[in-house]
């Protein structure tokens, strides 16, 4: 497809299609809700996944050119051209543009509970920042241009185009470049060997190690960097993985899915899942596979 699919998306914007099931029908597994491609150059283009309710709902969006921002829980990122996010509503993040930059993307968001279980595997698996090959970008944004372009189509035709969306990116996943060593700074390479080792049991003076900095130094710049101190950081990313996989492995009891997380107390582990989620580690499976 080389680039004839994004220039065709770029020549149009700004452009959004709204999708939305007509009243009755039944809900579907994965259905678009909105996409587009726009470009964003004022700090008045700031999304807040806390605050957009409290109907579930994914955001898959690729920079064309240009940069934004990502803070994905205490992690911040800077979305480059060539990059693409994914992030799940409701949930703890924001992107934005600063103000006098600009951003130029295209985006596709769904609803549905597959929707929602690809790309929180995806998010637990490679995190929430992806560098997809050139060839998953393609069907990417055909999948995007022809929703853009499908006016008032049938439901069952837009929900086939939105699964055909996710799964480039379930695929498209499997094989995305991780961030090199040397754009990670000592923070964030720390950070992503902590991820890389699952969580599990990774103390302050590993993670510290990892960054090559001493405790003090690290401690201190860790901090600034992320807001939070590093065993705070580690317990909500371990209670973020254990919340994936009560999702993606329902046989798994919850003692050992604490146990997989680092959490060597089953009952600490569902007070601290509670304060999380705003439910019990039972009950959030149960609402996450719609029982």
């Amino acid at each position: 497809m080389g680039s004839f699919v994004l220039d065709r998306l770029m020549a149009l914007a700004p452009v959004m299609r709204v999708v939305s099931l007509p009243r009755g029908r039944h809900r579907l597994h994965v259905m678009p809700t909105t996409a587009g491609c726009e470009v964003q150059t004022s700090a008045r283009y700031s999304w807040d996944g806390a605050r957009r309710g409290q109907k579930p709902f994914t955001v898959l969006q690729h920079t064309i050119s240009g940069a934004g921002w990502l803070r994905f829980e205490q992690m911040r990122y800077r979305v480059r051209e060539g990059e693409t996010f994914v992030v799940t509503v409701p949930h703890d993040h924001r992107y934005w543009v600063e103000d006098e930059g600009r951003w130029e993307f295209f985006w596709i968001s769904m609803s549905g509970q597959e929707a929602l279980r690809v790309h929180r595997n995806v998010i637990a698996a490679h995190g929430p920042l992806l560098s997809l090959s050139a060839t998953t970008i393609d069907h990417l944004a055909s999948c995007c241009l022809r929703i853009v372009e499908s006016g008032d189509g049938a439901p069952g035709a837009a929900s086939t185009l939105a699964y055909e969306a996710l799964m480039a990116l379930h695929d498209g996943a499997a094989g995305a470049d991780a961030p090199s060593e040397e754009r990670l700074g000592p923070i964030s390479r720390a950070v992503e060997r902590f991820r890389a080792r699952g969580g599990g049991r990774f103390g302050v003076l590993e993670l510290a190690a990892a960054s090559g900095l001493t405790r003090a130094h690290f401690t201190r710049r860790f901090v600034k960097v992320m807001g939070a101190p590093p065993a705070k950081f580690m317990r909500e990313e371990r209670l973020r993985r254990a919340a994936s996989a009560l999702i993606s492995n329902p046989q798994a009891t919850i003692k050992q899915i604490a146990a997989s997380a680092g959490f060597d107390d089953a009952n600490y582990f569902a007070k601290a899942f509670r304060r999380a989620f705003a439910a019990s580690p039972s009950v959030y499976r149960r609402q996450a596979h719609g029982r």
